[in-house]
């Protein structure tokens, strides 16, 4: 990953964790390490867990950054996601994936949350 990429992948991390916050989230953990994978945000309301995808982009030209987080990710993110409840969860607590797509496009940045994204069986 180039430097640029891991720039805007921590800046994307940022704006989604104000934009959660705003939203009445709480950040419990950033990028959650399980080996090679991680989890970008892990953000919980009440008993509610958000295992949250950040895609950040500069400019529209490669599409919606939510599209990007494929069934390959998916799997990857369910993996990880596992081993954080292992480690943290609690039993009254519920869990889903939820993706964040922050788009720069100029001065502007647009947000797009996506709630329980996806499901994993």
């Amino acid at each position: 990953m180039t430097t640029h990429n891991q720039r805007m992948g921590v800046l994307g991390e940022q704006i989604a964790a104000r934009w959660l916050t705003r939203k009445g989230w709480r950040i419990v953990y950033r990028r959650f390490r399980n080996g090679r994978r991680d989890i970008d945000l892990v953000a919980q309301r009440d008993a509610l867990v958000a295992f949250v995808e950040v895609k950040a982009r500069a400019g529209a030209e490669f599409g919606d950054p939510v599209e990007a987080v494929d069934h390959r990710k998916q799997r990857e993110l369910a993996k990880s996601a596992h081993v954080w409840i292992d480690r943290h969860g609690r039993a009254e607590e519920s869990y889903r994936f939820d993706v964040v797509g922050v788009l720069l496009d100029g001065e502007r940045v647009l947000v797009k949350h996506v709630e329980d994204a996806f499901q994993i069986n």
